[in-house]
């Protein structure tokens, strides 16, 4: 299939052009190139250098590439920064995301995939989350999420474009070629490995005081390539809606610190202080219905696997990507 995938020189998005294309599909890359790097896009993928914000230039590069489905990775991601400038959330991942979309209605593209979070929930009612919870995003980003999944709503009820939004928890580990390197790092594993290379001092652990098995938050942490695996099956016509895509096992902060360590072989001093402001105990996924839906099985579940990943790669990358 023909493949316009945004965002594809970032973490997941460069993990999933590589197996899309290991896959035999052909895939057009546009990316603006703020956060990601050139470097990471396969080689095999045409690459375009644009944004969303430009919707001449996107339906120019859509009817170039001959998109018939499009998979969107590109936004703005930080918790954080989404709460001290909110207006750069809903600009990029609302406002610039809603020209993707009518690019794709423009230019006959018949199904939208969506790189969606589970930030639309907020603190859960229950664990393991499901697609049936309330949703009650607690920051902008995860509020700019949602608002983009209900466009896609509309978009199809309207249009007929057929979408599938999936609910991304912790995106981690690596291939042999393509890992993680935000210019802003914020996720635990990278950071904790920065320590076991040197790089940083210690690593510093938010809240050790949670109703938790060692007071530390509960994360659920899911393999880059499973994620990437279960966009290609959603590319198929057919399924809409919106789907968690998780293990469905949670480890601690300390638990991952310590497979860390294990398979590092290094110390990774640590530094605990206080909670940061909205951060829930738990966030475990329940993903049947993907798994029913698609007919799709993480490869990868075990921590160890996804921290040994992460690993070998910062090992043959120690600096990231060179730009």
């Amino acid at each position: 299939m023909n493949v316009f995938l945004t965002g594809g020189a970032g973490y997941i998005g460069s993990v999933c052009v590589e197996a899309l294309l290991n896959a035999g599909h052909q895939v057009t890359v546009f990316d603006n190139l703020t956060e990601g790097h050139r470097s990471a896009v396969d080689e095999r993928a045409r690459f375009i250098l644009g944004d969303l914000s430009d919707p001449p230039e996107l339906i120019k590069a859509m009817q170039g590439a001959r998109a018939e489905v499009v998979l969107h990775f590109a936004a703005s991601a930080l918790v954080g920064e989404s709460m001290s400038n909110p207006s750069k959330y809903f600009r990029n991942n609302v406002a610039n995301g809603l020209n993707l979309i009518q690019a794709a209605v423009s230019t006959e593209v018949r199904k939208f995939v969506f790189s969606s979070t589970c930030a639309t929930y907020g603190p859960p009612d229950r664990i393991p989350m499901t697609e049936d919870m309330p949703q009650r995003p607690i920051n902008p980003y995860g509020e700019s999420k949602l608002m983009f999944e209900r466009m896609l709503h509309w978009y199809y009820e309207i249009h007929g474009l057929e979408f599938v939004a999936f609910r991304y928890f912790n995106a981690a580990g690596a291939t042999q070629a393509r890992g993680e390197h935000h210019r802003i790092e914020t996720h635990l594993i990278p950071n904790v490995l920065r320590v076991a290379m040197g790089q940083s001092p210690f690593a510093e652990l938010y809240g050790t005081d949670y109703p938790t098995i060692d007071g530390t938050c509960i994360r659920d942490y899911i393999h880059v390539l499973d994620l990437a695996q279960a966009h290609i099956l959603a590319m198929q016509p057919g399924a809409v809606g919106y789907y968690n895509l998780g293990n469905g096992e949670g480890y601690s902060v300390r638990e991952v610190i310590d497979v860390c360590r294990r398979i590092s072989g290094k110390e990774i001093p640590l530094v605990e202080k206080s909670r940061r402001p909205g951060d829930p105990p738990r966030l475990v996924a329940g993903a049947f219905k993907a798994r029913e839906t698609f007919g799709w099985e993480p490869k990868f579940p075990k921590i160890e696997d996804i921290v040994a990943s992460a690993w070998a790669w910062h090992g043959n990358h120690p600096q990231g990507y060179p730009d």
